[in-house]
């Protein structure tokens, strides 16, 4: 026999308790009485066949059941209220909700976002960060902004920009007895791969190749699974990362990197702005997706479906 689901109210009355360890002040934040979220938590331990709370005089402190259900029930909180939220923003013209990449989120998308507010005052924005294994864009965002080829069935997508890979590290690298002035003194130097199972593709070898290095040798490797700390790594000075013309752009400008070779392969990857083909004509999709190419130079009409 299927085991019945707690109730919502149980479940947020439940985590309230146990984040103040007061039933009292759990009734205050949910504006009901203290009565009420005993007999709501009651109910849930009746539920589970245990006890959640130790009540000991006028103090409380989660079992070790509790803690365990504690940690479910508030990723099932947090989830669903998101969602929820985040579902009905999409039916309002005046919210858009995105979903975009963290690194182009933080070097590209959030530098130029005041230019977005100033035009369409009107329109509340919601930021959700994506990640690399997200390659569906999520249903319960206007838009999304992923990297690949620009070919997800049932999505009309626009290419934000053409892609380039070429190396990138930090000023100090370029002086010194070991500086970098050619591709062959990588190997005085520590390269930073970005690569995860699944979920990111080293670059570094198609560069190198693209280079002439056939076989090359470092100093030393660090692995990252993220472009973020991989870039902020190579900031820091700690070595030699592979760039992204899109996503460097920002602190190339501001010299917090440099780019240190010619040479620059391009890539048949690129980041798209991504909207399900059913809701592209929606105004303010539009509005968006036509103000961002035209920051990076494009225009609507390269629409790919």
């Amino acid at each position: 026999m299927r085991t019945p689901l707690p109730s919502l109210i149980s479940l947020c009355a439940f985590e309230a308790a146990a984040r103040h360890r007061s039933f009292r002040r759990a009734a205050i934040e949910l504006n009901i009485t203290q009565g009420a979220i005993s007999q709501r938590i009651k109910g849930l331990e009746t539920l589970v066949g245990t006890a959640l709370f130790y009540r000991e005089n006028n103090t409380i402190r989660l079992t070790d059941t509790g803690s365990e259900y504690l940690r479910s029930a508030r990723v099932a909180i947090t989830e669903l209220m998101a969602a929820t939220d985040r579902a009905a923003g999409r039916q309002r013209e005046d919210t858009l909700t995105i979903c975009s990449l963290g690194t182009f989120a933080h070097k590209c998308l959030i530098p130029i976002l005041e230019s977005f507010r100033t035009l369409y005052p009107k329109i509340s924005l919601r930021l959700r960060t994506g990640f690399p294994f997200e390659q569906v864009a999520p249903n319960d965002s206007d838009l999304s902004i992923l990297y690949g080829l620009g070919d997800w069935p049932g999505m009309s997508s626009w290419k934000i920009h053409d892609e380039e890979l070429f190396p990138v590290c930090s000023p100090s690298l370029l002086h010194g007895r070991r500086a970098l002035k050619r591709p062959s003194d990588l190997r005085f130097h520590t390269i930073i791969r970005t690569s995860s199972p699944l979920l990111l593709r080293d670059d570094w070898p198609l560069w190198l190749a693209e280079a002439g290095i056939a076989k090359a040798s470092f100093r030393d490797e660090i692995s990252c699974d993220l472009l973020n700390p991989t870039f902020q790594l190579a900031i820091n000075g700690l070595g030699v990362a592979m760039g992204r013309s899109g996503v460097v752009q920002f602190d190339l400008e501001n010299k917090l990197l440099v780019e240190p070779f010619d040479i620059r392969l391009p890539s048949a990857l690129a980041y798209y702005v991504v909207v399900p083909e059913a809701r592209a004509n929606s105004p303010k999709i539009q509005r968006f997706v036509t103000w961002l190419l035209k920051e990076f130079g494009r225009t609507i009409d390269k629409k790919i479906v």
